[in-house]
C-alpha cells in the first residue's frame, strides 16, 4: 500500500493510461516491476525483471539517471528495437528514476495512448518526477527504519478505480439493457478473460457462458486460436483505440469483432459480418489492416535468422545466410555486407548490387561524410523511401540508376560499430513502422553475429600463420628423391594442432624424415610441436632409436604434460635402405617397385614424453628405385566407427593402385580421397617419399 497511492495519483495528474513501477533490490543488477496499473500483467512479462545493462527505456533511466521519452511506436523502433518488436503498437511512455542523493531506488514508468503528442506536457512531467520524489522519500524512510520495501513475489495489480459504483438495481438493469441489445456483447479484463457476456454473443459464437466466464477468448473458442486475436487485443489495450477484424466461424459464418478499451480492460462488440452494400444491417467501422509484416511474421523472422546465424563461421557465411534469409522475407532486391575495418569500410560481400557500386562502398574512409559512413558512426539506421530522398539528405551522392529506394542498417555490438548493411529496391518503397522496427532488430541479431565472424576469422587466420610458420616452408631437393607433403587443419576449429612432418638432406645420398603428432589443438600443443620438430631436426643423422631417445628426454624434463607420437625415417639412397623407429605413431605404407603396397611392422616404442628411459628399437627395411613411403598421421585414416587396421589397409591400396606419376599428384589425390563429408575433428599431415631411378631431377613439393 505504501506505493500503490503515489503511482495512482501520477496516473491520474498525468493522464496516462497506465504506470510500472519497478524497484531496485539492494545489491542487485537489475530491477523489478512491484507494482502497475491499468495494463495487463501479462503483456509486461517480458519486463518483470529488466537487467540493468539491458537496452530497454527503465534500465536506461535507472542506469543513466535521466528522464527516457519516447514519443511513438516510430522513435521505440529506432531506439529500442526488440522492445518494439515484441510491442508494435503505437503507444507513448516515459521513464525516469527514482533516487534521493546518490542512492537509487529504482524506476517510474507511464504509458500514453499512442495518439499522444510529440511532446511531453509541463503538467505530466510534473506529476511524473513528483511521483518520483515522493517514492523515493517513502523508500529512503523504510530503508531507514529498517524496514526496507523489497519487491514481492510477484507484481500487485492495482485496478482502476471507477468513477462510481451502481447500486444493485442499476447494475440489474444495466445486465437487462446488455440482453435486449441485437448485437452480442461482452467484456474481457486487462488480461484478456471473459467477465461478462451476452446471451446473444453466447448464441452467436457457438458456446455456453459457463465454458466462456473466466477464459481467454483464444482459448475457449478453438476457430479463434490464431495470433491475430491475441495480437487486436494487445493492440487495444496499450494503444486504447477501437480496434475491428472479422473471424471465421466454422464452418461458413463469420463474425465481425469491435474491441473497445479503457483503463479497466475491453468491451467486445460482436456482429455478424455484413459486407458494405448488402442488406441488413450494416458492417461495423474498421480500422485499415496495417501494412507490412504482423508482430508473428517479425518474431518468425527474427528467430529463424537467429538460428540460422548461430551456426555461421566466418564473415563471409554471414553474409549468404543474411541475404538468404532477408532477401525474400522482405522482398529486398539487393543487398550488402560490409564491416568497419581499420578506419575503413569493406565489402564483405552482396547480391543484386552492381559491382561499380559495391567498388565506391569499398574501404571507403570512415571520416568521409556518405550515408553508409554517417549511418554507422551515429549508430541510427536511415531509410531513404527514395532516391529523391536520399539526394536531399546528401547532396553530392551518386545514386545508382538501379536503386530506387534504400536503407543503411548499423551493425552494433557491445556498443560498438562492427558494419554495416544496405538494402536496395527497384522501385520507391515508404517502410511501415512495423518494418522498420523488425529491420533495425534483426539488425542487432546480424551485428551479434558479425562480430563473432569477424573474431573467429581473425583467430583462424592467426592459426593458420601460427601453423604454417611451424611446419617447413618448402622440402629440401634432395638427389634420388621425389617428395611431397601435404597439412590440413581440422574442419571449421580455429585452434592450431600439433600435427608436423620433416625432411632433412643429411649428405649427398642420405636423408632423415620425421612425422609426429602432439595431443591437443591449441597454442601449447603448437609450441610443444616446433619444439619436437626442433629436437628430431637437430638430432637427425644419428640413429633413429636414438633420435627419438635423445626427443623423449627433451620432453619428459620439460614436464609438459601431453603426449606426442613420432616416427623417424633415415634413408640411405645408395645402399637403397630405410631405417625406421617409432614413438606410438601409426606405421607407415611402402609401395614396392612392383606395385605391391604394404603396412610396414615395427616394433613398438612409447610415446614420447611418458618415461624418459623409454628405448626405441630399429628395423631396417629395402627401399630401392621405385619404392614409396607415406608417412601420415591419424587424421588421414581415422573417423568414427571406423577400425584402424583397415583404415590403413584401405589407404594401402589406394596407393597401391595410383598410377605412377608426381608424388604432389598422388599427395592430392590421397588427401581428396580421404576427406570426409562432415567436418574433420583431426588435422592430417602427409609426407610422400619416391625413392627415383638414377638420373631423375630431384623434387620436393
Amino acid at each position: 500500500m505504501l506505493l500503490e497511492a503515489p503511482l495512482v495519483q501520477a496516473v491520474q495528474e498525468s493522464g496516462a493510461s497506465g504506470g510500472l513501477l519497478y524497484l531496485l533490490p539492494p545489491g542487485a543488477d537489475y530491477l523489478q516491476l512491484t507494482v502497475l496499473t491499468g495494463i495487463s500483467r501479462r503483456i509486461v512479462a517480458p519486463w518483470e525483471q529488466v537487467r540493468l545493462a539491458a537496452g530497454v527505456p527503465v534500465a536506461d533511466a535507472v542506469r543513466d539517471r535521466r528522464l527516457v521519452w519516447l514519443h511513438d511506436y516510430e522513435e521505440m523502433a529506432r531506439r529500442y528495437p526488440r522492445t518494439a518488436l515484441v510491442l508494435p503498437y503505437p503507444f507513448a511512455v516515459a521513464a525516469a528514476p527514482i533516487t534521493t542523493g546518490a542512492d537509487v531506488w529504482g524506476a517510474l514508468a507511464l504509458m500514453w495512448p499512442g495518439t499522444h503528442p510529440p511532446e511531453l506536457a509541463q503538467q505530466e512531467s510534473d506529476a511524473l518526477h513528483s511521483c518520483c520524489e515522493r517514492l523515493g522519500l517513502l523508500l529512503e524512510g523504510a530503508a531507514d527504519s529498517d524496514h526496507p520495501v523489497l519487491p514481492g513475489r510477484e507484481p500487485r495489480l492495482i485496478p482502476s478505480l471507477r468513477t462510481r459504483a451502481p447500486a444493485a438495481a442499476e447494475a440489474l438493469a444495466a445486465f437487462d439493457f446488455a440482453e435486449r441489445l441485437p448485437e452480442g456483447c461482452c467484456a474481457l479484463d486487462l488480461d484478456g478473460r471473459i467477465t461478462f457476456v451476452t446471451a446473444g454473443a453466447t448464441e452467436l459464437v457457438g458456446a455456453e457462458a459457463p465454458d466462456l466466464l473466466g477464459a481467454l477468448p483464444w482459448e475457449a473458442l478453438p476457430w479463434l486460436d490464431d495470433p491475430g486475436f491475441e495480437d487486436h487485443y494487445r493492440a487495444a489495450v496499450i494503444s486504447r483505440r477501437s480496434v475491428s477484424f472479422t473471424a471465421l466461424r466454422p464452418p461458413d459464418r463469420r463474425l465481425s469483432f469491435q474491441l473497445l478499451p479503457d483503463a479497466g480492460g475491453l468491451s467486445v462488440l460482436i456482429t455478424p459480418a455484413v459486407g458494405p452494400g448488402s442488406a441488413g444491417t450494416p458492417a461495423p467501422r474498421q480500422l485499415p489492416e496495417p501494412v507490412g509484416p504482423s508482430r508473428a511474421d517479425m518474431l518468425y523472422h527474427l528467430l529463424h535468422l537467429a538460428a540460422t546465424l548461430s551456426e555461421a563461421v566466418g564473415v563471409r557465411d554471414v553474409m549468404e545466410r543474411v541475404a538468404s534469409q532477408l532477401m525474400s522475407a522482405f522482398d529486398i532486391q539487393a543487398l550488402a555486407l560490409l564491416t568497419a575495418e581499420e578506419g575503413r569500410l569493406r565489402a564483405v560481400g552482396q547480391r543484386g548490387f552492381t559491382a561499380t557500386l559495391m567498388a565506391r562502398m569499398d574501404a571507403t574512409l570512415l571520416t568521409e561524410e556518405t550515408a553508409a559512413v554517417q549511418v554507422l558512426n551515429s549508430g541510427v539506421p536511415a531509410f531513404f523511401a527514395t532516391s529523391e530522398d536520399l539526394v536531399r539528405a546528401y547532396p553530392n551522392v551518386v545514386v545508382h540508376e538501379d536503386v530506387a529506394a534504400c536503407a543503411f542498417l548499423p551493425l552494433i555490438a557491445s556498443g560498438s560499430p562492427v558494419g554495416l548493411l544496405v538494402l536496395g529496391y527497384d522501385r520507391p518503397f515508404p517502410w511501415t513502422p512495423q518494418e522498420r522496427a523488425a529491420l533495425t532488430s534483426l539488425a542487432g541479431v546480424i551485428a551479434q553475429a558479425l562480430d563473432r565472424a569477424i573474431l573467429y576469422d581473425a583467430q583462424h587466420q592467426l592459426a593458420r600463420s601460427l601453423q604454417a610458420g611451424l611446419l617447413p616452408a618448402a622440402l629440401p631437393a634432395v638427389p634420388g628423391l621425389d617428395v611431397a607433403a601435404r597439412y590440413l587443419p581440422a574442419g571449421r576449429t580455429i585452434d592450431v594442432g600439433g600435427d608436423f612432418y620433416d625432411l632433412v638432406r643429411l649428405d649427398g645420398r642420405t636423408a632423415a624424415a620425421a612425422i609426429g603428432d602432439v595431443q591437443g589443438h591449441n597454442v601449447n600443443a603448437a609450441a610443444l610441436m616446433g619444439q619436437v620438430r626442433t629436437a628430431v631436426h637437430a638430432t637427425a643423422g644419428a640413429p633413429p632409436g636414438e633420435v627419438l631417445a635423445r626427443t623423449n628426454r627433451l620432453l619428459t624434463d620439460m614436464d609438459a604434460h601431453l603426449l606426442t607420437s613420432c616416427l623417424y625415417v633415415q634413408l640411405d639412397l645408395a645402399q637403397h635402405r630405410a631405417r625406421l623407429a617409432t614413438a606410438g605413431h601409426l606405421p607407415p605404407i611402402c609401395r614396392h617397385p612392383d606395385g605391391r603396397a604394404e603396412v610396414l611392422t615395427l616394433p613398438p616404442g612409447l610415446l614420447l614424453g611418458v618415461d624418459p628411459d623409454a628405448d626405441y628399437p630399429t628395423i631396417e627395411v629395402p627401399f630401392h628405385p621405385g619404392s614409396t613411403l607415406a608417412l601420415y598421421t591419424d587424421g588421414l585414416v581415422e573417423a568414427p566407427g571406423c577400425d584402424i587396421e583397415e583404415a590403413m589397409g584401405s589407404l594401402a591400396d589406394r596407393l597401391a593402385q595410383s598410377p605412377p606419376g608426381p608424388m604432389g599428384a598422388l599427395a592430392d589425390t590421397l588427401v581428396q580421397q580421404t576427406e570426409p563429408s562432415a567436418p574433420r575433428t583431426d588435422d592430417v599431415a602427409l609426407l610422400l617419399i619416391h625413392h627415383t631411378p638414377p638420373g631423375t631431377r630431384p623434387v620436393g613439393k
